[in-house]
């Protein structure tokens, strides 16, 4: 491409002859080759800015009726607490092996304050990256000789949510490096991907169109700062993943199994990508 540029096309070697309008030809092609080059370079260097600027990013609830994010701020109302209340007591309680959480991490709103930040993470002994519910079940077979819970299930929602509650109102603060850069480009390409009979990337929604209302609610800019949460539709709490199915649902694509390794690449880039806004969790969604 480079070689077309510079002598034309069809050309395998310079032309010998320089007259001045060959000099100034010369010049012409040259300051293409610069636009093409710094069209190459430039996205590779944007690459790492996220596709909502940090002054206008926007927590979930702040898309949400008002009734809702009062619902949400009182922790009496609110009922995805009631997970909560439900891992705190599963903190403390023995499992299988006889080890309980606590035995480890004695209290949790210092052990764990700040930890559901990071997530998800590379984890070295599992040589994958995990999102918070899977660093539990990791913990639960390596240091409780116990099975690791079933996706979706209560007692893995209530853990998780009493973990991630730790962290509540602390900014999200995870990191891009070479552990797992291949998974974040993964998830984001997956972002920005057309899917399903509707042919519809995520993107398309919650880049391009947040703030607009599409039946009768205001769409969000697809943060998981708000989960796992509770969801008025489904009369129950529900994780990230729940969520993200969810989504592929609505777009007629193929549903991915819990804990597939797409979903935890989405996660990945959707939490980089919400970097500095608080988690709201337990959040409460229509």
């Amino acid at each position: 491409m480079l070689s077309r540029l510079l002598y034309g096309a069809g050309t395998a070697y310079p032309v010998r002859h320089t007259p001045f309008a060959s000099l100034k030809d010369w010049s012409f092609r040259c300051r293409w080759i610069c636009v093409v080059v710094i069209g190459m370079v430039a996205p590779m260097v944007n690459a790492m800015e996220p596709p909502i600027p940090q002054s206008a990013l926007k927590l979930g609830s702040e898309f949400a009726k008002p009734e809702i994010r009062a619902m949400q701020a009182d922790e009496f109302a609110n009922p995805g607490m009631l997970w909560v209340t439900r891992g705190e007591r599963l903190w403390s309680e023995p499992a299988a092996g006889g080890k309980s959480c606590a035995g480890c991490h004695a209290d949790a709103a210092v052990s764990m304050k700040g930890v559901a930040t990071r997530y998800p993470r590379l984890d070295t002994g599992a040589a994958r990256v995990v999102n918070l519910s899977g660093r539990i079940n990791l913990c639960r077979e390596r240091n409780q000789a116990a099975q690791p819970l079933e996706q979706e299930s209560q007692d893995l929602l209530a853990l998780t949510a009493y973990v991630t509650y730790q962290s509540r109102g602390m900014p999200m603060n995870v990191t891009i490096d070479g552990h797992n850069a291949g998974d974040f480009e993964r998830g984001r390409e997956r972002f920005y991907r057309r899917m399903g009979q509707m042919n519809l990337a995520c993107a398309h929604c919650h880049d391009q169109n947040w703030g607009r209302t599409l039946l009768n609610d205001t769409i969000s800019q697809g943060h998981g700062t708000g989960w796992p949460g509770y969801r008025l539709e489904w009369q129950t709490f529900g994780s990230l993943q729940r969520r993200l199915r969810a989504c592929y649902s609505g777009l007629r694509a193929e549903m991915p199994p819990y804990d597939a390794r797409e979903l935890v690449e989405l996660e990945l880039f959707l939490a980089w990508r919400a970097n500095g806004l608080p988690i709201e969790s337990p959040g409460v969604r229509r």
